[in-house]
């Protein structure tokens, strides 16, 4: 009973402006409660306090909360309490036991946060300090992904104008936001432009961007054919409207190529060995563990790098998103976060399997296009899928299952420490036909 008293459990219920903290002892017995406002003198003034009502250094502190990342984490973190994470759905089930009928405020979330983690400890995560190099290639990873889906929301914008009065000029490139689309587009913004034009321009704008599928003769042969006639002034307005977005896209597109860029450098500098000592050797000091725990993260880099379908940004996108289970070699945890894992209900004679929908999206859209890519390159992933695809499963399912193997032979090489071998794939495939 005494060791129990010893032990203290917050819960804190976050949010965007104040956050309401409980402290709990190990009998569930309330020691404290305040709100603190979100910034640096808040979250200073919490810390402090929760060392004061409880007497202990922060790594003598339980800390549960539902989110796994942000401000709030972050300084508990630096600061060395030991904080725990948990899904927001589970806490929801949690809260039952306080209140059956469904009540619920700051107050009581902070509770149920505190209680559920002085019982229920195994429900929780651990969390970890980042990689300062993790930290950047997560933020880098998603800008550069919000930035394709602006890229794409500008190009559906430019398409739309280009069919009221150019339709012709859309028969020559499906990505109408490539820089060279956009500059032929500059350079022959109208039929009439078109028809004036010589064809020597247009071959020195295709040999600036390196573009061989057609010829200046070919294009100027589309752009000619018969113009839509249109109401006057739409001409005008269009082109107005597609010089707007051009501009924008032409930064967007620079932006992407800077994301693109910065993700291959953080990448490199996780696959950068800094040492060869393995942790735990007599008279190795802390930064001799360092540099081994970077050797880690480099053969990580490496064998997830040499998987087929893995290309910059599957890589970074696993890397950034999964890199606490990656490093546990959960398979299970993966493919639950990656939406691959089926869910089967069963009841009585009753069993229905579905497809995950609680998943990380990014890490869902990661494995899709993973498994996409790698059954044209894999000969097993591809004698998978057309197996699959035999038995009446979807196009999607089928890849689903692919990726369900690639995350099962990723955890298998991540504990062996190998690196993927295209020549026993290939086999394998074979013997498998």
């Amino acid at each position: 009973m005494e060791e129990e008293d010893r032990r203290w459990f917050v819960g804190i219920d976050w949010a965007s402006e104040t956050h309401h903290v409980r402290i709990s002892d190990g009998r569930g017995r309330k020691a404290g409660e305040r709100i603190f406002a979100h910034g640096g003198e808040g979250l200073a003034d919490m810390a402090g306090w929760l060392v004061a009502v409880t007497g202990v250094e922060p790594d003598g502190i339980d800390v549960a909360i539902e989110v796994p990342h942000g401000p709030v984490v972050e300084s508990l973190l630096e600061r060395g309490f030991r904080v725990h994470a948990i899904n927001p759905k589970q806490l929801d089930r949690f809260r039952d036991r306080f209140s059956p009928a469904g009540a619920k405020d700051d107050s009581r979330d902070a509770e149920v946060l505190a209680d559920a983690l002085r019982t229920d400890r195994r429900c929780f995560r651990r969390l970890a300090p980042l990689d300062p190099v993790l930290v950047e290639l997560r933020e880098w990873s998603r800008m550069a992904e919000e930035l394709r889906a602006e890229r794409n929301r500008l190009g559906n914008r430019v398409r739309e104008q280009l069919w009221r009065y150019y339709p012709q000029l859309l028969d020559l490139a499906d990505d109408v936001a490539a820089g060279w689309f956009l500059d032929l587009w500059a350079l022959l913004p109208t039929p009439e432009k078109a028809r004036r034009v010589r064809e020597e321009t247009v071959v020195r704008l295709l040999k600036r961007h390196r573009i061989r599928r057609f010829s200046a003769a070919d294009v100027l042969e589309r752009l000619r054919r018969p113009a839509i006639l249109v109401a006057p002034g739409t001409t005008e307005a269009a082109v107005a409207h597609v010089q707007a977005l051009a501009k924008r896209l032409d930064l967007v597109n620079r932006q992407i190529a800077e994301a693109e860029t910065r993700l291959d450098r953080l990448t490199e500098r996780l696959a950068q060995a800094r040492a060869n000592a393995e942790p735990g050797e007599p008279g190795q000091d802390r930064a001799q563990q360092d540099g081994a725990q970077q050797d880690g993260a480099q053969r990580d880099v490496t064998i997830l790098r040499s998987l087929p379908g893995v290309g910059r940004v599957v890589l970074a996108t696993l890397l950034a998103e999964a890199w606490e289970a990656l490093q546990r070699r959960d398979y299970h945890a993966l493919r639950c976060l990656c939406g691959v894992a089926p869910v089967t209900k069963r009841s009585g004679k009753s069993k229905i399997v579905q497809r995950r929908q609680a998943a990380h999206q990014r890490l869902a859209n990661a494995v899709y296009h993973w498994s996409r890519v790698a059954v044209q390159h894999d000969p097993r992933s591809r004698a998978k899928y057309a197996a699959l695809r035999q038995r009446g499963h979807g196009h999607a399912r089928a890849l689903r299952s692919v990726g369900d193997r690639l995350i099962a032979v990723a955890c298998a090489m991540l504990e062996t420490g190998t690196t993927f071998d295209p020549d026993i794939a290939r086999d394998r495939a074979v013997a498998i036909t």
